[in-house]
């Protein structure tokens, strides 16, 4: 982010693909007028992605922020023409499910577009032959029909964008081959070509799968992967032979093969995911030049692979009867651009201020990221919510050749596959696990992953409390993967007794120096001035007051804090704000007497919960852990035994108990203490299963899916963590202009004791979608499922409907906190 506001500055950008063509439109719109964008091929095809992209755009996706892309992407290039053409072509979406368990998923698919706002529809095989008579009827269940979907035309695109930015004030220079970016005290100055230097303020990366390239000119490594994917083009089909126009019917998924189509007037053309991934290194794509030297069209169009296309094309013929009778007669295999997550990568380089990263983007969502991109760099954020795309998402660990190689490759894999939201990745596990790992293994851990740490969700050893349980409802199919009921006994052993948990994974800082106080205490809402010992919840707003994170703040000792955070974009943000701010990208930023230091690798925290808590630790230590010798939300640094431990008085799970930290090689000994101590008290080890189920109970938000920076802290209901009597803080100004809300994050509980949901799901309110929800977990205290979903304004009792693979389930809002309302249980 830049740290003051400019006029005009100077904006160079590589790449002229849609990408860098929509940014420079969208930029100049802004009043930055002062773009040269740099192409090292010819205009206005220079043979990048962009030159070859077969233009389908579906834009449903799980991802709110990627529908809200490609939604942008579709309404622009439907505003857009080229000589009396337009710049789409909305035929519309139909995928076909030919299991039940795609069809399924694309009623899960249609709980999406209601969700995000994209018109669609469950249809059946009659409609689908409808639309596609080119298909056999009798291999279709059903399809998923949008109508708003269709065929970006991407060049023109690309060019249209390109002449409204020239108009502007905007340069586009062909044939320009950087080579090199310049800069001092780490700022960005300048961009080299084999035709001359471009100074710059700003340089934007804009390269698509070159993009390693460029990143590597600047320092930075930039986490995508190339990949070879098959399309192929049939000679003309009798059945089309009176085709008139380019396409004129929807594009066409077949996801149960990998498989999609759409028409070029009187030919089929047909992409395929089916084939073994082709990883290409990006550091030896060929130039523009280079590539049609060596008798390739262009550097994205590899030779066609003939032995991968062969079982690809057997389901086509199977599919659509009519393609037996003719053949394929051009193809070739295009490169496109995957990274570890599947999610474009986006923003600004804290290692490099003023370069900036438009990454891993595809036609689908081109538009919608050169908006979100131009704000962020005109505004100092995007208008959505972009936190899954962020640059800095990615941990070190992450970050590795081999890693990236192997999780875009496996994304290439996974492009058409029913995913489940719990489902981990496969490899490269385990990677990151936490010192207690060996005695999680001999508990029966059953882990998943998240930041690359092993995660465990519940523990066989638990299994025998299993017998204990009544009246848990048994599952659908869907709900009961990557779950056990194993879950409800140990969250009613943590209501009952006490737990142990592994709460390591989640981010800690440390900030110290003279300035740390006054630095902390300007970043956030809520009253930091406290004595030592004090622990703070308060949350991270940017100058619109939207919420960017939030933490709980430990003083420790007068210039010393820890600093329970959510993701590497903490670390960054405040990086970015400290006095003088921070320059390098590595775990720890040093300037005007504040020192900022990720330190979660080098600790570990154990969370003890539960009404016997107490019992468990106090015989462990001198210390005084009774309620008036250790309040709530207080943290004492200590020992346990022979082991130093900073505890934290805090509970997210609703009930008595510590969070206990230390130095990660004093973390096996710290859990074998506990546990050891624990047997008398019947302690158990509980899984983040568990754990959300009892703070979903409690009221307690997940930042980065319960709330974001496109929401405010009254609409997300943590509004008590906002001090507007403490001085002047970060969205200060924005929070205290702020309206009435028109929507909030509001409870539901499912009326039906049977009925699951997972989240993401649409909420009808008078039969019409009004909102969606965001977490969601079975209640075992509360023997119903727990739902939290933004929503307007909604008094507690109105009934609602949550769609579940396409039944409305009924629901009513609630009044939270849904347990222990006097918070009885924690401060006792």
């Amino acid at each position: 982010m830049s740290s003051t506001p400019e006029t005009n500055p100077r904006v160079v950008i590589v790449g002229a693909g849609i990408v860098g063509c929509s940014l420079a439109d969208e930029l100049t719109a802004l009043g930055w007028t002062d773009v040269t964008v740099l192409e090292q091929g010819p205009l206005p095809a220079p043979g990048g992605s962009t030159s070859h992209a077969p233009g389908l755009v579906f834009q449903t996706s799980p991802s709110k922020t990627l529908t809200a892309f490609a939604r942008y992407t579709v309404e622009k290039f439907n505003s857009l023409e080229v000589d009396g053409v337009s710049c789409f072509n909305p035929v519309g979406g139909l995928e076909l499910a030919t299991t039940p368990e795609r069809l399924a998923d694309l009623h899960r698919k249609a709980g999406y577009a209601a969700s995000w706002g994209v018109r669609g529809e469950i249809v059946s095989a009659a409609r689908c032959k409808e639309l596609w008579p080119l298909i056999d009827e009798s291999a279709v269940l059903g399809g998923f029909h949008t109508p708003d979907d269709g065929l970006a035309r991407a060049l023109l695109a690309a060019r249209a964008q390109m002449e409204r930015a020239r108009e502007r004030g905007a340069r586009f220079l062909e044939r320009h081959t950087v080579t090199g970016i310049e800069k001092e005290d780490g700022r960005v100055t300048a961009v080299v070509t084999d035709q001359g230097t471009f100074p710059a303020e700003h340089v934007v990366s804009a390269a698509g799968f070159w993009g390693p390239v460029i990143g590597r000119m600047a320092g930075l490594d930039v986490p995508l992967q190339p990949l070879a994917h098959q399309y192929a083009k049939t000679k003309p089909l009798a059945d089309l032979e009176d085709a008139t126009t380019e396409a004129s019917k929807p594009i066409l998924r077949f996801q149960d093969r990998d498989l999609y189509f759409r028409e070029h007037h009187n030919r089929i053309g047909i992409g395929s995911y089916a084939h073994k991934p082709l990883p290409v290194d990006p550091l030896a794509i060929l130039a523009y030049d280079e590539a049609r030297a060596s008798d390739l069209e262009m550097p994205s169009s590899l030779p066609f692979t003939e032995e991968d296309w062969a079982p690809s094309w057997d389901d086509c013929r199977r599919l659509m009867p009519a393609l037996r009778e003719t053949e394929i007669e051009e193809g070739f295999n295009g490169v496109f651009s995957f990274t570890p997550d599947g999610m474009p990568v986006l923003g600004e380089s804290r290692a490099l201020k003023g370069f900036w990263l438009a990454e891993a983007v595809w036609v689908t969502h081109s538009a919608g990221v050169a908006k979100a991109v131009a704000e962020w760099m005109v505004h100092g954020r995007p208008e959505i919510d972009a936190h899954e795309c962020d640059l800095t998402r990615f941990e070190d660990a992450q970050r590795s050749p081999s890693y990236i190689r192997e999780r875009g490759s496996q994304q290439f894999v996974e492009v058409y596959d029913v995913l489940h939201p719990l489902q981990p990745m496969e490899q490269p596990r385990p990677l990151r696990v936490s010192p207690f790992y060996a005695r999680q293994q001999e508990l029966g851990a059953y882990f998943l992953e998240g930041g690359g740490w092993e995660r465990p969700h519940w523990y066989e050893a638990n299994a025998p409390l299993v017998d204990a349980l009544e009246g848990l409802p048994e599952r659908d199919a869907w709900s009961a993967r990557y779950w056990s009921p194993i879950a409800a006994a140990e969250a009613k052993a943590t209501r009952e007794k006490v737990a142990l948990y592994d709460m390591t994974p989640l981010r800690r800082l440390e900030v110290t120096g003279p300035g740390a106080l006054d630095f902390l205490h300007g970043m956030t809402t809520n009253n930091l001035r406290k004595k030592p010992g004090a622990v703070t919840y308060t949350l991270l707003l940017d100058e619109t007051g939207g919420i960017r994170s939030d933490l709980t703040v430990a003083r420790l000792g007068p210039d010393r804090f820890q600093v329970g955070a959510n993701s590497p974009a903490d670390l960054d943000w405040l990086a970015r704000h400290a006095p003088g701010g921070g320059t390098s990208r590595s775990s720890a930023a040093e300037s005007g007497g504040v020192q900022i230091r990720d330190i979660t690798s080098g600790t570990c925290c154990i969370g003890v919960w539960g009404p016997l808590a107490r019992e468990l630790v106090q015989p462990l230590t001198r210390d005084d852990f009774s309620h008036e010798g250790f309040g709530y939300f207080r943290a004492k640094e200590t020992y346990l035994g022979h082991v130093p431990v900073t505890a934290m008085r805090l509970s997210y799970v609703g009930e008595l108990g510590w969070e206990l930290y230390t130095s990660a090689d004093l973390g096996l000994r710290l859990w074998d203490i506990l546990w050891e101590a624990g047997q008398e008290h019947g302690v158990i080890a509980a899984g983040r299963s568990a754990f959300n189920s009892l703070r979903l109970e409690k009221g307690y938000r997940a930042w980065g899916v319960d709330m974001t920076d496109e929401h405010t802290p009254y609409e997300a209901g943590v509004g008590f963590a906002v001090r507007l009597d403490k001085g002047e803080f970060t969205g200060k100004s924005a929070v205290e202009s702020l309206n009435e809300p028109t929507r909030r994050l509001t409870p539901l509980l499912l009326d039906d004791p049977a009925s699951v949901v997972l989240g993401k799901e649409p909420v009808y309110v008078d039969g019409a979608p009004a909102g969606y929800v965001t977490s969601a977990s079975y209640g075992y205290t509360l023997g119903r499922c727990v739902a939290y979903a933004w929503l307007p304004p909604l008094l507690t009792g109105t009934g609602v409907h949550v769609e579940y693979f396409g039944e409305k389930v009924p629901a009513t809002v609630a009044e939270e906190p849904l347990f222990d309302p006097k918070m009885t249980r924690i401060r006792r």
